[in-house]
């Protein structure tokens, strides 16, 4: 059992049911969802956490973080859900989105979100879509995985994680942030997944993309939304790091808006 960082956001009064639990995506960390996210929830009466995966943030681990697989992942995720109040929703970005659909799997949760989420079978259509997209973003995002983050254009990083409408300081400011990522991890899910692991179809997922991602676009996330059964949900003129962008709270206030909606009424 690994020691995990987990950034814990409580509202002032009786918080809303279920508990809510953040899990960040690849190179990135539970900073990710306190910078606003996380706050933001909590002012509207929920209990928000964030998780840091092993070998990310604060979490323990950072010097082993080529040894740990995606199963580990998630392995973080149940147990950072067994710490809080009662079972959450688990809400996941990116990589995390991966993660969140197997911890689905293992374990029975009130929900689901993935937001542009890594799709179920794997990264080998987006990445190679990506070569397409912009070579020069695939170029640096090989370049990340493989040396790491002072090894490349940070204005790379500002084309695959934002929107144009992000201002570059604001960018860097979060760039300063990024982190190296397990390679095993990216081998375990960087390729064709043949036969991936889903949640029960009964399952209540929401599947949120955004218009100007780069590294998951439409396409990706509609194929995601049609192996969980559910119809995709786009946010407009965002870009990969919906939690971070201009436009934020939109996308908060779409998230919240479909857990009252589906969740909350069963709980309470």
């Amino acid at each position: 059992m690994s020691t995990l960082e987990i950034i814990n956001r409580l509202p002032a009064g009786r918080p809303k049911m279920p508990p809510l639990l953040f899990v960040h995506g690849a190179f990135s960390g539970a900073w990710i969802w306190d910078a606003k996210f996380l706050p933001w929830f909590a002012a509207r009466g929920w209990e928000a956490h964030a998780v840091s995966l092993r070998g990310h943030g604060n979490s323990e681990g950072r010097d082993r973080l080529h040894d740990f697989g995606i199963a580990d992942y998630v392995d973080d995720v149940l147990e950072a859900a067994d710490r809080l109040s009662s079972p959450p929703v688990l809400i996941g970005h990116s990589m995390g989105g991966m993660v969140v659909q197997r911890a689905l799997a293992k374990r029975r949760f009130p929900a689901g979100v993935l937001m542009a989420s890594a799709p179920p079978y794997g990264l080998l259509s987006s990445t190679m879509g990506l070569a397409w997209r912009s070579p020069y973003v695939f170029q640096q995002m090989s370049m990340l995985m493989t040396f790491g983050e002072k090894a490349i254009d940070p204005d790379a990083i500002r084309r695959a994680m934002f929107s144009d409408k992000m201002p570059r300081a604001e960018a860097a400011k979060y760039e300063s942030c990024l982190q190296e990522e397990s390679r095993r991890v990216l081998l375990d899910i960087g390729g064709w997944i043949p036969f991936p692991v889903l949640p029960p179809r009964d399952m209540p997922m929401l599947v949120m993309g955004a218009e100007e991602d780069l590294l998951f676009p439409r396409a990706e996330v509609v194929a995601t939304a049609a192996a969980l059964g559910t119809p995709p949900v786009f946010m407009p003129g965002m870009g990969h790091a919906m939690m971070l962008e201009q436009d934020w709270q939109s996308a908060a206030e779409r998230v919240e808006a479909w857990i009252a909606a589906t969740v909350t009424a069963e709980v309470a």
